[in-house]
């Protein structure tokens, strides 16, 4: 008797070769899924394919900007997941362009070919947002919700991990740097929550564990004010740096100029969202629409933060930290 062997299914991941992406990948890849990697920029992709078997994973081009390129993309996937987010406007590259109407094309694309969709979006979307970001974030969820009723959308608080872009920006500046900024005096409240516990969160709603039609908030254990985040990041490099706080009017300011580079480390929209508290709401704590809520415990910063952050201490690795 022949033995029939099962295809896997293939899952197209938009921003896949991306931070929170390449973890998405990998935890899809162990899984045993076929990958499509949608990216703008399939070359550049490269360092994602070793996280699988050889042809597991596959880069393909796709921009949310054409059509065209999102529904190829999607062609014989059984389910989409949509990671794509900017941080700054760039050219076409705008918030409404790859936040709103990006997400609806995806969203529509993933409709057409009979696919489940989950989607990346973030605490803070709020369609009454001051932030254009939080705005856009908000109104891609509802353009998917609407699209795809059964879509599982995610919305983490600032995401932290080998290649994020929030504790080692602040790890180099300390490198050289005897002052950080604490923006609106580090009061804000976020809850940051480890890359590997979102791509769990993301890999368990492609396996159909996770109910859809509805929004997950995702945090990690502890809530910490920008002031804790500093303190911590600060105590694992090992270094001793003055913390002076910025004013909000400044902090606009200097995000006004500094939003006219190219690539800007701080715009004024940013700052904009930084006035408001990134951490999970009540409403979702007490409707299980949380980590815990879908069996994950999520992991903190102290446990995570010095296996990548020791690389900014003085002598790295080698460095020797007197126990406490």
């Amino acid at each position: 008797m022949t033995e029939i062997i099962e295809t896997p299914k293939l899952i197209t991941v938009f921003g896949g070769s991306g931070f929170i992406g390449r973890h998405v990948v990998r935890a899809l890849a162990k899984r045993g899924y076929l990958i499509r990697v949608a990216t703008r920029r399939p070359e550049l992709a490269g360092h994602v394919q070793p996280l699988g078997n050889v042809g597991q994973i596959q880069p393909v081009q796709a921009n949310l900007r054409a059509r065209w390129s999102v529904e190829r993309a999607v062609e014989g996937a059984s389910h989409v997941v949509n990671l794509v987010g900017i941080l700054h406007q760039s050219g076409a590259q705008s918030f409404e362009a790859v936040q709103h109407e990006g997400a609806r094309t995806v969203a529509e694309a993933a409709k057409a070919v009979g696919a489940r969709l989950t989607h990346g979006s973030a605490i803070g979307a709020d369609a009454r947002s001051p932030s254009v970001y939080g705005r856009t974030k908000a109104l891609g969820e509802k353009a998917v919700l609407e699209t795809v009723a059964d879509a599982v959308v995610v919305r983490p608080s600032v995401v932290f991990g080998p290649e994020d872009q929030f504790f080692n920006r602040f790890a180099g500046m300390a490198r050289f740097s005897p002052v950080l900024p604490l923006i609106g005096g580090g009061r804000t409240k976020f809850q940051p929550v480890f890359v590997g516990n979102v791509a769990e969160a993301i890999a368990r709603s492609v396996d159909g564990r996770v109910e859809g039609g509805r929004i997950y908030e995702l945090g990690g254990p502890n809530v910490m004010t920008f002031r804790d985040c500093m303190e911590e990041m600060l105590e694992v490099i090992d270094r001793r740096r003055m913390l002076a706080p910025v004013p909000w009017w400044i902090a606009e300011l200097k995000g006004a100029v500094l939003g006219l580079l190219p690539n800007p480390p701080l715009t004024r929209d940013q700052v904009i969202l930084l006035k408001s508290d990134n951490v999970v709401s009540q409403d979702a704590e007490t409707t299980g629409r949380t980590l815990q809520g879908i069996g994950i415990q999520p992991q903190s910063t102290a446990s995570i933060l010095p296996s990548y952050l020791w690389r900014y201490r003085a002598a790295g690795q080698f460095t020797h930290r007197s126990e406490a």
